[in-house]
């Protein structure tokens, strides 16, 4: 490694280089927070806000749809300038936007800010794990901090949403976002002492691949939004599919380009190693069960349940309990057991933890979904399995280059999550309710629109209308939605629960770094 980096961490002390772990461990909880914490400001933003359904999903997922298309990129700039200084700058930047929110006043500005938090997490998050591998140099001491990575990785996300109702109690939706200030503060000081500066040596630095760059993210922009078109106007609409076809095109012309480069932005050929492949798949599926869960568990609690907030967030602990229990012996398990065993075992529970959602839920109670989303967490507990098999077979060299390609499984798992399955429930939702049959109560024109966008604006137009069976069959409508569209995610869990074991192979061991 220090033949590739220019790097000052030869003389740090083993408690300076735990130290630095926690600064990191810092900065990734915090975007990882970011993923999950508006989903509980969602239904306060949306009345105060009103953007359309479409709207509202893409404040919760333009954030991890930015970081998935900037991550390479800025993971070859921070390789480049320099670890430290990338991930102190986008700390700097995640702050100063977060105080942006207080000039909110549409959904569109909403969009614009998560945006651009986007940006400054991309900047953090590929450094945070290619740090691990330049101060960790002690196989055993890496093999931990990475554990300790993986843990915050998922605990961070969980406990988004629990942070975000505790404010919302006492604060207005605004909060989500200003609770990132005092994060950046700390870790913006303690990463100046603590925190050393590496980065590739002049020979080895990758340049900036605009057109790739941009291929990257126009590509995944393009498919996203076709997915949350379809889900909208359905599939008979031309222009979806005139941009899914040209997104998909730019998506292959680069991976064509990075294929014949000498000095690739995304070295796909990091996918031949069977190990490496079966680590990316098994974190995009885990994040997004997780995410998409969360979305319509959160929902599911504040609207159906009526629960406040705060409320909310603490019925949503099953998740943390699960991830906190699990997260720290999957590692453990699969150097028993191997990573065969293991990680399609942790997909298929969080697949069980999808069905019981549906098999149990009409209607849907708090015990059964409890029980759900402590499977569901359970079985994420494997993103520590899987970054474990994304490093084991990974050059030196290519490093950077694995960690970018993990961050962007978790970020396009989070965004596919919530643009797959949450459309499919908005789509389900508008399919299971009957507005038409309320056309004789006045309920037409504008209010019906409302009603039929999401179940909060069904119970909103029934409470100023005074219609109450139209906020029942509404609250119906989504229960039935918010099942159905988990018998789909277990479905797809278990498809690729086979796929990720027959990926690995048998005699592999995560102990030896090949």
């Amino acid at each position: 490694m220090i033949s590739f980096f220019t790097k000052t961490t030869d003389m740090m002390t083993s408690k300076k280089r735990w130290a630095a772990l926690v600064v990191l461990a810092v900065s990734l909880f915090v975007v990882t927070m970011d993923m999950t914490i508006l989903i509980m400001a969602l239904p306060e933003l949306v009345r105060e806000l009103e953007p359309s359904g479409t709207q509202q999903l893409w404040i919760v997922d333009i954030y991890s749809l930015v970081l998935a298309g900037f991550i390479i990129p800025l993971s070859a700039f921070a390789d480049k300038w320099g670890r430290k200084k990338a991930l102190l700058t986008g700390f700097a930047l995640f702050g100063l936007v977060s105080l942006a929110i207080f000039f909110a006043e549409s959904a569109e500005f909403v969009i614009a800010i998560r945006f651009l938090l986007g940006i400054a997490g991309a900047l953090i998050m590929p450094t945070t794990l290619s740090m691990i591998r330049v101060i960790f140099e002690n196989p055993k001491e890496r093999a931990t901090a990475l554990a300790v990575w993986s843990i915050v990785s998922s605990i961070g996300a969980v406990f988004g949403p629990i942070i975000g109702g505790a404010l919302l109690e006492q604060f207005s939706w605004h909060s989500a976002f200003l609770i990132n200030v005092p994060f950046a503060i700390i870790a913006v000081v303690a990463g100046l002492f603590l925190l050393p500066e590496s980065k590739l040596s002049k020979e080895k630095s990758h340049s900036w691949d605009i057109p790739s760059t941009i291929l990257s993210i126009a590509g995944m922009i393009g498919l996203v939004w076709s997915i949350k078109e379809f889900s909208k106007e359905g599939l008979a609409d031309i222009i979806p599919w005139v941009v899914i076809v040209l997104a998909i095109t730019m998506i292959v012309i680069f991976v064509k380009r990075n294929l014949s480069s000498s000095d690739p932005m995304l070295d796909v050929r990091l996918f031949k190693k069977r190990s490496f492949s079966a680590g990316t798949i098994a974190a995009f599926m885990t994040m997004f069960a997780m995410t998409s869960v969360l979305l319509l568990a959160s929902q599911w609690l504040q609207v159906v349940e009526e629960l406040s907030p705060f409320k909310a967030g603490l019925y949503l602990l099953p998740m943390a309990i699960g991830a906190m229990v699990f997260a720290p012996i999957a590692p453990g398990l699969a150097a028993r057991f191997g990573p065969k065993i293991v990680l399609p075992s942790g997909i298929g529970i969080a697949a069980i933890g999808m069905f019981i959602m549906y098999f149990f839920g009409h209607p849907l109670s708090y015990s059964t979904m409890a029980l759900a989303l402590i499977l569901v967490e359970a079985g994420t507990a494997s993103l520590a399995v899987a970054s474990a098999l994304i490093m084991l077979e990974t050059p030196t060299s290519k490093a950077g280059n694995a960690a970018a390609v993990e961050e962007s499984m978790y970020d396009l798992g989070n965004v596919f999550g919530v643009a797959v399955l949450g459309s499919l429930s908005s789509m389900l939702y508008r399919v299971f309710l009957d507005i038409s049959s309320f056309s004789s109560k006045g309920i037409v024109g504008d209010l019906a629109h409302v009603a039929e966008e999401s179940v909060v604006g069904a119970v909103e137009v029934a409470k100023a209308t005074g219609i109450k069976q139209l906020a029942n069959e509404a609250v119906t409508s989504f229960n039935d939605a918010f099942v159905a569209t988990a018998l789909v995610g277990g479905i797809i869990m278990i498809i690729i629960s086979i796929v990720v074991y027959l990926l690995i192979p048998k005699s592999l061991d995560i102990t030896k770094q090949k």
